[in-house]
């Protein structure tokens, strides 16, 4: 690529590491014992528990451990493991396998969609909450079939591509970076009375770095759905009145790919939102679009997985 430095160890570890994690977390998923997401989770809650007030700052002191000890940890890894080559490469692969949750959101998408092809909506609403936080029973088969639209959308970003932007930037430390960034922000980034200040911090910094990912994941849904021109029009007219900077493009793009009208009344923990329409141009959701969102979702993974070589091996010299 014009303008790029040669390969260097760098980049090739991350694409031999990238590309192996990838292709575990496709045929095993997420690991199923020690998740280390899982760990570091148990451990922000337990800070939480000595650092809560009610106060941003205090909220930002939690983010900055919490995001600063996963960091160090994988950097030091990464600096021991620099000179063994397939130790370095293992590590990244298990770093990527972990972080990278692309099979998981199609397994439960798809059950999902399997559950509500024989009409069994009461399964489907039963399965809703283990892929977004929406509630449920008031959701007809149209409904369901939008929300786990919108979920596999913008679990895209967050799931897969984010970190591949990331892992491509800083090697596992990025990995590490942004799943911990993505978890507090699942964590503390709402905006209940207990977090609206405290989990200030952790929503901001989910907001920056999702930022390259979720252009990069429409872009991919624009340049793989089949329906470039449509995908790009709903990015650009209705990604912008969505309240999240990075959901908002996604789900637009994923909705003007798939011919779909995403968005509108939301409830979430007993509170209605009124979501602006994306892809206004669409018809609405049905539970035969869920199977074509995950198969969108898998193409953006392919090609997110190509950029992020790409980049790494545009990036001069080892980060760290």
């Amino acid at each position: 690529m014009p303008g790029c430095p040669p390969t260097v160890t760098r980049a090739r570890r991350f694409a031999a590491g990238a590309t192996a994690g990838l292709l575990a977390d496709a045929v095993f998923g997420d690991p199923r014992r020690g998740h280390p997401v899982a760990a570091f989770g148990r451990a922000a809650g337990a800070l939480e528990r000595t650092l809560w007030r009610d106060h941003r700052g205090a909220g930002a002191a939690h983010t900055a451990l919490c995001v600063g000890g996963a960091v160090a940890l994988a950097a030091g890894a990464e600096r021991a493991l620099r000179h063994r080559p397939p130790l370095a490469v293992a590590w990244t692969a298990a770093a990527a396998w972990t972080v990278l949750g692309g099979a998981s959101l199609a397994g439960e998408a798809e059950r999902i969609g399997a559950a509500l092809a024989v009409g069994d909506t009461d399964t489907a609403r039963r399965l809703l909450p283990r892929l977004c936080g929406r509630d449920p029973e008031a959701l007809d088969a149209g409904e369901l079939a939008r929300a786990v639209v919108e979920s596999v959308a913008e679990n895209t970003s967050d799931a897969v591509v984010g970190a591949l932007v990331w892992g491509a930037v800083a090697g596992v430390p990025g990995f590490a970076a942004f799943r911990a960034v993505n978890t507090l922000d699942a964590m503390t980034g709402h905006r209940s009375p207990r977090y609206l200040r405290f989990g200030w911090a952790a929503a901001r910094l989910d907001d920056v770095a999702g930022w390259p990912g979720a252009r990069l994941t429409a872009l991919l849904a624009v340049l793989t759905g089949g329906a470039p021109a449509a995908a790009l029009r709903a990015w650009r007219d209705d990604a912008k009145h969505h309240p999240s900077p990075n959901a908002g493009p996604v789900e637009a793009a994923f909705a003007g790919a798939l011919g779909i009208r995403l968005g509108g009344t939301l409830s979430y923990g007993g509170r209605t939102e009124h979501r602006p329409v994306l892809g206004a141009r669409g018809r609405a959701a049905t539970p035969a679009d869920i199977a074509r969102a995950v198969r969108l979702s898998r193409r953006v993974t392919v090609g997110a997985l190509a950029a992020a070589v790409c980049l790494a091996r545009c990036l001069p010299g080892p980060v760290l």
